[in-house]
């Protein structure tokens, strides 16, 4: 039996996939037989996919990831980072299956969260690994930094309605006057390859550094990335100066704080909304707490 975890059985439920939860075992035996590897322990911090590590036909070890269905072209966004990254910043793909989410790649060690360090040092680490993965990539297909902030927009409006305002009208109203802002400022021209989901649960230890696991892709400002620094730890955030992480990103970068800052605000309302969706706490009401509080 396969022991998916109960935050990824949500996430798949409300993203309407309850036939990839009934269809999942003969999903996993059918690659099993097609790629000739073993499906080993399950990763029980995945949140919106099976992740296990698999037995290779040689005896190498990699990880399978089955990406829940949903709206949008997760699955392929995905592969087309990680094959543009080519193992630069991001895991190594070794094989993927577009149709059935399915992607090989490369082992690699322990999350930057399990090792506990002082947030700065792991600011550092995190904007080292993301600017390995902004490049110039025109024409591959990835949704575009304004078609991110609408996407937020609408997730944020209705995320808030449906779960009966569990955040304050103003945190709302700042959030999608951010991404309307960040919206009107995209610029194909500037734009980059984004990983769009980076935080210390998504880079692992690799050889020399760290690699980033779990792309969004997007082509967008760099600042992207930066600003789902800012959502994570919203503890942290609120107990001093909140604007003093954006301005730390923004000078080990060179890029513009405002930018930074937005874009936290618009992915620390949606990511606290999604969080209580599909009831991954206290992060999702502590979220939505800091965007109440930087608010105000």
């Amino acid at each position: 039996m396969i022991e998916l975890p109960i935050v990824v059985r949500n996430k798949a439920v409300a993203a309407g996939a309850t036939r990839w939860l009934v269809d999942l075992p003969m999903l996993v035996e059918g690659i099993e037989r097609d790629w000739d590897l073993r499906l080993g322990p399950v990763f029980q911090d995945s949140s919106e996919a099976l992740v296990a590590e698999v037995t290779m036909n040689d005896g190498s070890i990699a990880v399978l990831k089955l990406i829940v269905p949903r709206e949008g072209d997760a699955a392929r966004n995905e592969i087309t980072v990680l094959r543009l990254a080519d193992g630069d910043g991001c895991a190594r793909l070794l094989r993927s299956d577009e149709g059935r989410g399915a992607l090989l790649v490369e082992r690699l060690g322990p999350s930057l969260h399990d090792l506990g360090l002082p947030m700065d040092q792991r600011l550092e680490i995190l904007t080292a690994a993301a600017s390995r993965v902004w490049r110039p990539a025109p024409g591959v297909g990835l949704p575009t930094g304004a078609a991110k902030g609408r996407w937020l927009i609408d997730a944020i409006v209705t995320g808030w309605e449906e779960l009966d305002h569990p955040c304050s009208e103003g945190a709302i109203e700042h959030a999608c006057a951010c991404a309307t802002r960040r919206i009107d400022a995209h610029d194909d021209e500037r734009a980059v390859l984004v990983h769009g989901d980076v935080h210390e649960w998504n880079a692992l230890q690799a050889a020399a550094g760290y690699k980033l696991v779990d792309p969004d892709g997007l082509l967008a400002e760099a600042e992207y990335d930066l600003g789902v620094l800012m959502r994570e730890d919203p503890v942290d955030l609120v107990r001093g100066d909140p604007y003093r992480r954006a301005r730390l990103l923004a000078a080990r970068t060179g890029l513009d704080v405002t930018a930074i800052w937005e874009w936290g605000v618009a992915e620390r309302v949606s990511t606290g909304l999604l969080c209580t969706r599909i009831g991954l706490q206290p992060v999702g009401r502590e979220m939505l707490a800091a965007a109440d509080f930087v608010a105000r």
